[in-house]
């Protein structure tokens, strides 16, 4: 998927965001069985909503995603899907997480997120500003 346009109903897009959060606590528990059953999961997830999983790497305390998200999702909502659904189905999956979360709260609040793409800001900004004739404002209209 990296570098091509995923083409939809009505779209055009490559929309790629890279995503981190962390355990509650910082607590180092995505080793072994819950690290490969997380990295499942979240494969899961992904599929089931049309996300692209470019790449991803899971430590002990933290997670790191690329995704291609599709238009018709935020970034806020991608992450309270993950992180809700892999949180629920862990907890139950592994008793030690529930004694150890029992408030049922496995990831901390809130998240890293930043966009990437394959064109960069001054790239845009060139290609704006070519588009017509040149002012101080970088707003134009062409007449």
């Amino acid at each position: 998927m990296l570098g091509k346009y995923i083409h939809g109903g009505h779209t055009v897009y490559d929309i790629k965001v890279h995503i981190v959060w962390v355990t509650k606590y910082r607590y180092p528990i995505l080793r072994k069985d819950i690290g490969y059953r997380l990295r499942d999961l979240l494969r899961q997830g992904c599929e089931a909503r049309q996300i692209g999983l470019l790449a991803g790497h899971i430590r002990p305390d933290h997670v790191h995603l690329l995704l291609s998200i599709p238009p018709m999702l935020s970034v806020s909502q991608v992450v309270k899907y993950l992180k809700g659904r892999s949180s629920h189905l862990l907890q139950d999956e592994f008793q030690e997480l529930k004694k150890r979360y029992w408030g049922q709260h496995l990831w901390a609040r809130g998240y890293f997120c930043v966009s990437v793409g394959e064109m960069t800001e001054e790239m845009i900004t060139k290609y704006i500003e070519e588009q017509g004739k040149q002012n101080d404002d970088n707003f134009q209209v062409t007449e």
